[in-house]
């Protein structure tokens, strides 16, 4: 496959920066999604390789200007509404409610 997804080796993106000590995750949300979809890959019996499907799948415009941890939410939303364990209007509903719990 050769998708934006694809980039390894790809010419004109310049060098891979790596930061001095870096740390795996740069902020609290990055933490909490990888906890969040490991814990819902295991409960909807959700392989790895069916993540790496959904994210390839995410538009290339989206891809190249979200975080990698993103990509993870935006494949674990498209496998949960495609396997028929909740709509993304329940996703959205309970985006919204936790949103305004923490604005609070």
């Amino acid at each position: 496959m050769n998708g934006i997804h694809d980039l390894g080796g790809m010419h004109g993106f310049g060098p891979v920066v790596r930061e001095k000590n870096e740390p795996v995750f740069h902020a609290d949300w990055e933490r909490r999604t990888f906890s969040v979809v490991n814990l819902a890959m295991g409960a909807a019996q959700i392989h790895v390789d069916e993540i790496r499907h959904a994210i390839e799948k995410m538009p290339p415009a989206e891809y190249l200007a979200s975080p990698y941890y993103e990509h993870w939410i935006y494949g674990m939303e498209a496998l949960l509404a495609e396997k028929g364990l909740v709509t993304r209007d329940e996703l959205a509903r309970r985006m919204a409610e936790i949103a305004k719990r923490e604005a609070k």
